[in-house]
């Protein structure tokens, strides 16, 4: 079986790679040999004559990619406009974004830009990890291998209540890909998937479901995390849990809290001068880029910056792939400790579960409208 990852270390630089490169952008929108950048501006032919898309209305979808395999995206690239009223605050959480693999006709990824990207909150910030990187001012990237065996369609919707100006953005590809087409030939071509859930209270002693309904094989990659605590106390004593192969009333794999799974202990918290101080990191497989107890708005015109604290996570299966043969559920407690011990508790959460798996995903639960999405 020929290794579906691109090789990352850099003696396989060295190597002949058997396809061809191209992109899509919004001048070159079909990825054409010799048709990069031949829209004209001001200052004449091949001078940046479209580079984006500019006004898309409310409700619109757009394909940004339509592209023949087999092959597969390599990296993705976006930004938007940033927010320059209290209404565009949610931009990140209105953009939705979807992908699908061959001949699907529901999505097998659909997420809004923003938490697709580690940014939940409808807010920017700082991601630096091996396959999602977001660096100022929204950059977005990710680098999460896609491979496809005969077709690969990427749309994004604007469910934001305004037309978006400008949408700029970059998809890099391979076709002519020798190991996708011997994979899916031998039915061992796994597809990439993300699922986006939100749980606003969280039901007392019911763990969060963060990924369920999924049948076939592959194998589990990665989870982001976008937490409001609710409730006093220390928050983070819950246990993700996966339940793989038929696995019922307990999991095969449980881990032993929050925190622990995203790779911290101990919480992230230091003390100092009397006060407790939150310590965000990143690293390429495990972080926790995003802290706040700030309100988005620009125009604080409702007299109040005070909000739940805001803390948003990743943590990768890059080296350590969860790998399921028939099916895969994965959950996560709400369980906290305060000065009686441990105790049920309920707060916001909101996930995207990251995935690779053989053709023929179940369909996804029906996404929520845009007003129940938005961060509160």
């Amino acid at each position: 079986m020929h290794d579906l990852l691109p090789g990352t270390s850099l003696d396989s630089l060295a190597r002949v790679r058997h396809y061809v490169s191209r992109a899509i952008t919004a001048e070159n929108p079909t990825g054409a040999k010799g048709a990069g950048g031949k829209a004209s501006s001001a200052l004449g032919p091949s001078r940046k004559g479209s580079p984006c898309l500019n006004d898309i209305p409310a409700g619109a979808t757009v394909t940004l990619a339509d592209i023949d395999g087999p092959g597969a995206i390599t990296h993705i690239w976006f930004t938007v406009d940033e927010k320059t009223t209290d209404a565009d605050c949610f931009v990140l959480r209105d953009l939705v974004l979807r992908m699908y693999w061959d001949d699907e006709t529901t999505p097998s990824v659909e997420a809004p830009l923003g938490d697709f990207f580690c940014c939940g909150f409808a807010r920017a910030c700082i991601v630096n990890s091996a396959p999602v990187a977001v660096v100022p001012n929204r950059g977005f990237n990710c680098y999460w291998h896609m491979p496809f065996a005969r077709h690969a369609r990427i749309t994004i919707e604007n469910q934001h209540a305004n037309p978006i100006p400008a949408l700029f953005y970059q998809i890099d590809y391979r076709i002519e890909d020798e190991a996708v087409a011997q994979a899916a030939e031998s039915g061992e071509l796994t597809y990439f998937h993300a699922q986006w859930r939100r749980q606003p209270i969280t039901d007392l002693g019911h763990d969060y479901v963060v990924l369920d309904g999924v049948h076939g094989r592959g194998h589990y990659v990665g989870t982001y995390l976008a937490l409001s605590t609710l409730e006093r106390y220390w928050w983070g004593e819950g246990e993700m849990k996966f339940y793989i192969d038929g696995d019922e009333e307990y999991p095969t794999i449980c881990g032993t809290g929050t925190e622990d799974y995203f790779g911290g202990s101990w919480s992230f918290a230091r003390q100092e001068h009397g006060r407790t101080v939150e310590q965000t990191y990143c690293t390429p497989y495990l972080g926790y880029p995003y802290y706040s107890r700030h309100d988005t708005l620009i125009h604080n015109d409702y007299h109040n910056d005070d909000v739940p604290p805001q803390r948003g996570f990743y943590r990768w299966h890059i080296p350590d792939p969860i790998t399921f043969h028939h099916d895969l559920k994965v959950t996560l407690q709400q369980i906290g400790v305060g000065h009686r011990g441990l105790f049920e508790r309920r707060d916001d959460v909101t996930t995207v579960a990251y995935w690779y798996q053989t053709a023929g995903h179940t369909p996804f639960p029906a996404l929520p409208p845009a007003s129940e999405r938005w961060p509160r």
